[in-house]
């Protein structure tokens, strides 16, 4: 969806920076920045800068960096459109509505309206876990070695052993059957009416990144059956894009994310320490989960149970992990079946240890395939490694594949150069042509990185100081910076010198949609230098910067030039090169 600039702006101005980014980090005023740990990789020492009058951030070890929307996009994992949702409600102000059909209106509202029914039914439950009607399902809790402050971070509830009592309450709220059809928590009979879904039940709320209760699951107490029940989808819920736990989840995860399969155990990880747990909601992990994974973390421990069905999901979901670019880490639960019981059996130290000790996917893989064959027979055992062969030709990586067939060789007392003719075979069979590819760096590409440097160092220094900016706009132009961003900038930098006055980086950078770009401008605006004027030295550096530049650019168009006169312009210029100084005194 478009919104204009000038409502994007305003929304930006009225959301300090300061003020959002120091409710989820810790920042301390240095000079006129605030300075704190970066939330976006670890680190003992800070070097992640807020900068109140450039309205922006900029992590000096990282490269983090950009405006107010950036870092919700970050930290929230938000789209552009979602930040700005959050910073505009937050400033109190609406969005600009679009020509929407009478059909939008009506499933926003629906959609509206089951969110709200979820957060009605949520407390209700809570409230009843909290009661004397839900002294079983709070003692269940308890003994399952959950503490309060537990029950009440998960908001855990309970289901009353009578099947009409949180429809007899959403129902007193006026809100109407047809509505109440769509939530998925009542059960419409012709002989018995309505009736709730769950009763009798521990409740798990099921809440997406934005904290807003979008499901339910329930276990029953006792016997009965099914032992978990878990809401349909609905017009706010799918279940192969929502995980278990993922609202506790901010920012990239840099030491992996650890995948259970159940909402037990992701509670009792929580409740350990290991906050970095989810689970799949009731059903198989799929490729969607795996997109969702990949924009929190490169890497992923499987906590899954260690029985038969425990393996078969494992196996089934790390092809999915890895087609995602997701490492993968399959974590020994051995003696226990899961989590849970492991971390009550032993202790949340021996769980931490056991996260060390993970073994790699494609060893857990190999262990499980070689299960079935018979390594004492050599027609057996020669299947096996021609099934491992396979494995080691999916690999895309020529370095990550070679590493796993060196191991494999190592583990298994296998002639290298035997089985890498195996694995070359199954590449061609696979793919049909030769597996091994090679990329060529051009020398020319590293010189551009090296120009590229150069010219965001000199837009860094005239963003800083307006007065070389005025020295040097007649030397260097706009078009001079030959690179993206750098052009871009260049000229929007020029522009606000030329028409306000002032160059104001959150507002280039809100020009900027993804959050790769927004990083890379904000590392623009934030080289570390120091004043240029009334140092010789420094004077030198400015008038090699500005040539190279200079240079460059005349280079670039030179090579692109057809007309004769325009030509003979840049013979002139590239003379005049040799003896270019900017004006200092």
């Amino acid at each position: 969806m478009y919104f204009e600039e000038d409502f994007v702006e305003e929304v930006r101005q009225r959301n300090d920076i300061v003020d959002i980014i120091s409710s989820s980090v810790n920042l301390k005023r240095s000079g006129s920045n605030y300075v704190g740990l970066c939330p976006f990789h670890n680190e003992k020492t800070a070097s992640f800068s807020v900068s109140p009058s450039k309205q922006m951030y900029y992590c000096f070890g990282c490269g983090a960096g950009g405006n107010v929307f950036t870092f919700l996009m970050e930290y929230e994992n938000l789209t552009f459109v979602e930040a700005l949702e959050e910073l505009a409600g937050r400033a109190g102000m609406e969005l600009p509505t679009r020509q929407d059909t009478a059909a939008d209106r009506r499933r926003r509202d629906l959609r509206d309206s089951i969110l709200e029914i979820n957060k009605l039914a949520a407390n209700f439950y809570y409230a009843t876990l909290k009661s004397e009607r839900g002294r079983d399902g709070y003692n269940y809790l308890i003994g399952r070695g959950l503490t309060p402050d537990t029950v009440r971070r998960f908001g855990l509830g309970f289901s009353d052993r009578t099947s009409g009592e949180l429809y007899r309450y959403i129902k007193g709220k006026g809100y109407p059957d047809q509505v109440l059809k769509e939530t998925g928590l009542f059960t419409y009979d012709e002989k018995r009416g309505a009736y709730d879904k769950f009763w009798n039940r521990v409740m798990f709320p099921i809440l997406d990144r934005n904290n807003r209760v979008i499901a339910f699951g329930g276990r029953v107490m006792g016997d009965a059956k099914p032992k978990y029940l878990n809401s349909p989808e609905t017009l706010v819920f799918d279940k192969s894009r929502n995980l278990y736990g993922l609202n506790f989840i901010h920012g990239k995860q840099e030491d992996g994310i650890l995948i259970c399969e159940g909402y037990m155990d992701v509670i009792a990880l929580h409740q350990a320490g290991f906050t970095n747990a989810v689970a799949s909601l009731g059903t198989a992990f799929t490729s969607q989960h795996c997109s969702l994974l990949k924009r929190y973390t490169d890497v992923v421990y499987l906590c899954y149970d260690s029985d038969g069905a425990g393996v078969k999901a494992a196996m089934r979901a790390i092809p999915m992990l890895r087609e995602a670019q997701i490492r993968v880490k399959v974590i020994d639960m051995n003696p226990y079946k899961d989590p849970d019981e492991f971390i009550k059996g032993l202790s949340k130290e021996a769980f931490a240890e056991r996260i060390k000790t993970a073994k790699t996917s494609f060893f857990y893989e190999v262990d499980n395939i070689r299960k079935e064959y018979d390594m004492n027979d050599p027609e057996s055992k020669t299947r096996f490694m021609n099934a491992i062969a396979k494995k080691c030709a999916a690999f895309s990586n020529e370095i990550e594949r070679v590493n796993y067939m060196e191991a494999f060789a190592r583990e298994y007392n296998v002639r290298l150069e035997d089985f890498r003719k195996l694995v070359a075979y199954q590449s061609a069979q696979m793919v049909g042509i030769d597996y091994e590819k090679r990329r060529v760096t051009r020398q020319e590409d590293k010189k551009e990185d090296g120009i590229s440097k150069t010219q965001g160092i000199f837009l860094t220094w005239i963003t800083n100081d307006r007065t070389l900016y005025e020295k040097t706009k007649d030397i260097i132009r706009a078009e001079d910076f030959v690179d993206e961003p750098y052009h871009q900038v260049a000229e929007m930098i020029y522009s606000q010198y030329e028409n306000q006055g002032k160059v104001e980086p959150a507002v280039i950078i809100s020009r900027y949609e993804s959050k790769e770009e927004q990083s890379l401008v904000a590392g623009i605006f934030n080289k570390e230098i120091r004043a240029l004027t009334g140092d010789m030295e420094q004077q030198k550096a400015v008038n090699e910067v500005v040539r190279n530049i200079k240079k460059y650019s005349l280079d670039y168009r030179s090579r692109h030039v057809t007309d004769m006169t325009q030509l003979q312009q840049l013979i002139t210029e590239k003379k005049q090169l040799q003896t270019l100084q900017v004006p200092f005194g």
